[in-house]
This record gives C-alpha cells, structure tokens and sequence, in this order.
C-alpha cells in the first residue's frame, strides 16, 4: 500500500515513519521547503529517542519520500493522511483553518476513491466539514471516504506506542474505507491489538475525553499532594494504594508542579469550549485545567516563601525544561513559567536541559544557559528539579551542596527521598511529602 502523510510535524512524521517500517510506501508532504530539505539530509527537527534512526534506515530503504508537493502524495496514494496542527485560538477552540486548507488542497488531485484520514486533534464535526468541502470540489461524495484515526502518541515514546499501542481507534461511515485502514494496520492484528470501529463523530471525541482524564488524575492527585502537605501524609503512599486499585490504575496519580506539553493543556480548553457551543456543563475538566494552572503559583510561592520571601538578586538553578523527560519540547512547560515568573521577581536563573537548550533559547530569556549539572548549580542559592530527566535521578548531593552558595532545594518531581536531602544539610522541600 501506499500512503500520503501531509504535515511533518510531531504526529505526521512519527506516524509516517512507523508506517514505512511496516513496509508501506509512504510520501510525507510538507509546504516548508526547508524542513523537507532537511528532513532528506537526515536531519529530524525535534527531538524523538529512536526517529532518526528509523528515518534514515526507511529512507535508505526506498519506502519513504519527503516532499513539498501535495499533488504527488494524493495520486499515488491509496490512503491520504491529515497530520497538521491545531493551535489553539484566544477562546480555546481549535483553529482548523490549516486543516481545512490540506483538505481542499487534497480534493483537488483526487483522480480515484481515495481515504482521507484525519490524524489531527480535531472538534466533533470536523470530519462531516471535510467530506462537505471535499464533495464540493470534486463534485461527488462517491469517489472518497473520510476517516477519524486520533494518535495517541506520548512524547519520549512515540515509536513505541505506535508500534504497539493500547488500541486503534477508526471512525468511518463505509465498509470500504475500514477495510482500507483494517489493512494498512494489519501488522498489529498479529500482537492482537484490539480495534475501535466506530462513527467518525465518536472517534473525534474519544482523542479529547481520552487526553481530558488524564488530565484530571494528575490535577486530583496533585490537590491531594497539598492535602498532604497540612496533615502531615505521604501523597507517594497514597497514590500507590490507590493505583494498586484495579479500577483506578497507578498511572498519571505521580504529583508534581501541573501537567504541560502540546496536548493536555490545548485538549482540556478545546473539550470545554466544545461543550459550551451545546450547552453542556464540563465541571470536572473546568476544575481540571483550573487546578492545573493553580499547581504552579502553588510551586512558585512555596520556592519564594521558603527563600525568606524575596528572590531578588538570588541565583536559582533549573535542572530541566522540556516539560517531561525525553522531549525537547516547552509548550505550556511549568518550568518556563517559573523562570518567568521568578525572572519578573529580580531573580537570576541559570538552567540545563538535556535536549530542550536550543529550544529554550529563543523563548525565555535573560538566563545563563549552561552545559551540565554542576556547571549549572555552582554558585547558585537554591536548585529546582522541574524535570525527571534519568541523569536527574542519581545526583552526587553531597558535591551539589559544596558547589552551592545557598541550602535550598526544590525538587518538584519527587526525585529524592526528603531525608536524604535534609542528611546532606538542604533546607527542601517536594510535592506532598512534608
């Protein structure tokens, strides 16, 4: 089979280089000319543990292509995927206008049925929009199909979850454009992976509600971190017994400063605003993205009360950026909005990231960039883990402190056990485990 992916963003060429190791031919379309240029020299534009490597190898391997052209993706392909971004807009709501740009673009070289699938993060209705701007370019409903297939890729592991995911979702209204997708995932039917066949209007919110509870474990298990904090708990033997709960599940109950990154935050505001438009209350995730946001000025004014409540000309040293390990990503990250807002306060930051420097460099500035850890905290007054980077976990405290101008340490990633840390003589603290 062959499939065009249009969009080389996270998503699309993720996806399209899993689906080239499957053995598909897949042509990745992109209208920036020097992304496409790079992407053919090997160079990857954001950072995925694992996706050079499987770039190259498919590229050397002749089954996959970088493109600027649209027009050479959609003739030759039998199935044609939408892999754009979906910003959000002031109000929340998702900005569908590179969408609907791909999608007209596409129905203007349709030259036999084809399955155009939606593989961004689109509202309920998005899909039946298509197949209505699509039939009103080519003139006929007959020669194409629509399909709502959500990713559910985590960053740091996307190749992974591609390969071996949870399940496939397929939203689609015809026998004929299930089959298509039943067999370009026809690998994973061998590791039994169970398959979601259901209409497209479904298929758009699972994607959304998915992302939303998620969302909200981790702003419940972080309200009850700063339960803990006052009643003297350990949130860490809390949401272990929970998660050995059957029905509750242990992921996502791992407290810290509030959830970040392209999907959650943009998720949540986009489910809200979709209930809004008929009139459906969305209490809980409203509670969620409030709490979200509320989590962080929590962090900053325990780091700025615990420093004798004034940061001013005080160095602190960032250990992380990205807003989770294995990513370079900074979208709505907690600790850019802490350099922020510290930075407003007359403190001084320096910080290290294993992958998000360069990144971090053009948004937040001024702050001294530095190469590793001990260069980072050296003459610092306080160190603020914000990423639980694996080079992160096994820190020497004892050379930490000795390098340290100031005692504090604010560990917001629960790495540390709170008396190892009060052993080496850091006056700390971490997310509900006073």
């Amino acid at each position: 089979m062959q499939i065009g992916m249009i969009g080389t963003g996270y998503v699309g060429l993720v996806t399209g280089a899993c689906f080239s190791e499957y053995g598909v031919t897949v042509t990745c379309v992109d209208k920036d000319d020097k992304k496409i240029k790079s992407l053919n020299k090997g160079e990857i534009p954001f950072y995925e543990p694992g996706l050079k490597d499987l770039v190259n190898r498919n590229v050397k391997q002749g089954r996959l292509f970088f493109t600027t052209s649209i027009s050479d993706a959609v003739l030759n392909s039998q199935a044609v995927f939408i892999a754009v971004g979906t910003p959000p807009n002031e109000d929340g709501t998702a900005d569908l206008s590179h969408v609907f740009t791909v999608a007209k673009s596409i129905a203007e070289h349709i030259n036999n049925y084809k399955v155009i699938v939606t593989k961004s993060t689109v509202p309920v209705g998005t899909g039946k929009g298509i197949i209505e701007l699509i039939a009103s370019v080519t003139g006929s409903k007959l020669n194409f199909d629509v399909v709502s297939n959500p990713e559910f890729l985590r960053e740091g592991a996307a190749i992974e979850d591609f390969m071996r995911p949870d399940r496939i979702v397929i939203g689609a209204e015809t026998d004929r454009a299930i089959s298509v997708m039943k067999e370009l995932y026809s690998p994973l039917y061998l590791i039994e992976t169970p398959f979601v066949i259901t209409n497209i209007e479904t298929a758009e919110l699972i994607k959304y509600a998915a992302n939303a509870f998620l969302a909200t474990k981790i702003s419940f298990i972080n309200e009850i971190a700063n339960l803990c904090d006052k009643v003297n708990a350990n949130v860490h033997d809390v949401s272990r017994a929970m998660g050995l709960d059957g029905r509750i599940g242990k992921k996502f109950l791992h407290p810290g400063p509030g959830f970040g990154g392209s999907c959650f935050p943009k998720d949540t505001r986009a489910l809200i605003t979709i209930a809004n438009e008929y009139n459906v209350d969305l209490n809980v995730v409203t509670a969620t993205v409030k709490t979200n946001y509320k989590q962080r000025d929590i962090m900053l004014q325990r780091i700025i009360a615990t420093m004798d409540g004034d940061v001013k000309d005080k160095t602190l040293a960032f250990l992380g950026l990205a807003f989770k390990p294995n990513t370079d990503d900074l979208r709505d990250a907690p600790a850019i909005y802490l350099i922020e807002q510290l930075l407003k306060k007359g403190a001084k930051i320096r910080a290290y990231d294993p992958a998000a420097m360069e990144n971090a460099k053009s948004i937040i500035s001024p702050i001294t960039f530095c190469t590793d850890v001990y260069s980072t905290i050296e003459g610092a007054d306080a160190t603020v883990l914000t990423t639980e980077w694996n080079q992160f976990r096994n820190l020497d405290l004892t050379i930490i402190k000795s390098l340290m101008t100031g005692p504090y340490f604010f560990d917001l990633r629960n790495v540390y056990e709170p008396k190892k840390l009060t052993e080496h003589g850091f006056i700390h603290f971490s997310v509900g485990r006073r």
